[in-house]
């Protein structure tokens, strides 16, 4: 965990922007450690990543860099300018639920980097249909909740769900290979703030066997997809995509494995940015700052 803060910026675009920023940075004694920006010239947005460092009494009132104090000079500029933006700490662990369903390779690996601290998060709390990661949230000492669901039980076993989130405080919800679909009412309580991954043969290639399908197509590259998840099925912001080139002599086997390696890249790292606060959603889009 890095002892700095973070300022994301989405605004109209015009001259002076940047400069407005820092100055103001400046002028509360900020050592900015990194920068960067980006502007959609269609649709003239503005966007913005400023990281700066933070001295251990920033939330206080011993000299140094005020958080509180930044944020009350900032609030006047960021309405005179239309900002949409956010300023929070990296010292503060993002507060994680993982959902899973039978698949066990992305929570696994998951719950494996935040263990060797690859994740600036707290992993409070494991959901689950299914009983098989049970054992796994016990190895790693996460609390485990299993709710069955189905069509007739989907509207309570939600609101436990719900009930078990907020009991957690729970900030970010991943779906890490969680096999059920989520309402738009639970998606509401967590806007843009839960990711899914899967596989990136959609919408070519639907239903339960899309490998199978794939292989009998004869495609030649499989990849994996991860998003934040909307009301709308697999159509939220894509965050992260990779692909893997196959041949003729791949089997259907050979086409899993390597689509359940590209599901744990493109997860972890959706995840990571999320956590390090490298991600702005606009419209159905994201600009993922390096």
């Amino acid at each position: 965990m890095k002892d700095t803060a973070v300022l994301l910026i989405e605004c109209p675009d015009r001259k002076g922007l940047v400069a407005r920023v820092s100055t103001l940075l400046f002028e509360h004694g900020a050592n900015i450690l990194h920068a960067d920006q980006h502007q959609d010239h269609d649709l003239g947005k503005f966007f913005m990543r400023v990281e700066w460092a933070l001295p251990s009494n920033a939330a206080g009132p011993a000299p140094g860099f005020n958080l509180v104090e930044f944020s009350k000079a900032f609030a006047p500029i960021a309405n005179e300018l239309q900002m949409n933006w956010h300023v929070g700490v990296m010292n503060l662990p993002t507060r994680v639920a993982l959902f899973c369903s039978q698949y066990l390779h992305c929570v696994a690996d998951l719950l494996h980097r935040w263990q060797s601290r690859e994740l600036n998060c707290e992993i409070r709390v494991i959901v689950s249909n299914h009983r098989e990661a049970e054992k796994l949230a016990a190895f790693y000492g996460v609390p485990f909740e299993h709710i069955a669901v189905n069509a007739s039980t989907r509207a309570a076993g939600e609101a436990r769900q719900i009930e078990i989130l907020e009991r957690h405080g729970i900030e970010l919800v991943v779906l890490a290979r969680y096999m059920q679909i989520l309402s738009a009412g639970f998606v509401a309580h967590y806007p843009s703030s839960i990711i899914n991954v899967h596989h990136s043969f959609l919408p070519a290639f639907v239903g339960a066997r899309p490998y199978h399908a794939a292989h009998a197509r004869g495609v030649k590259l499989i990849g994996a997809t991860s998003h934040y998840v909307t009301e709308v099925l697999d159509d939220g912001p894509i965050i992260e995509q990779d692909v893997a080139r196959i041949s003729h002599r791949d089997q259907v086997e050979d086409l899993v494995a390597q689509g359940r390696d590209l599901e744990r890249l493109v997860l972890s790292r959706a995840v990571r940015w999320h956590l390090d606060r490298r991600i702005l959603c606009y419209g159905n889009k994201t600009v993922v700052f390096d």
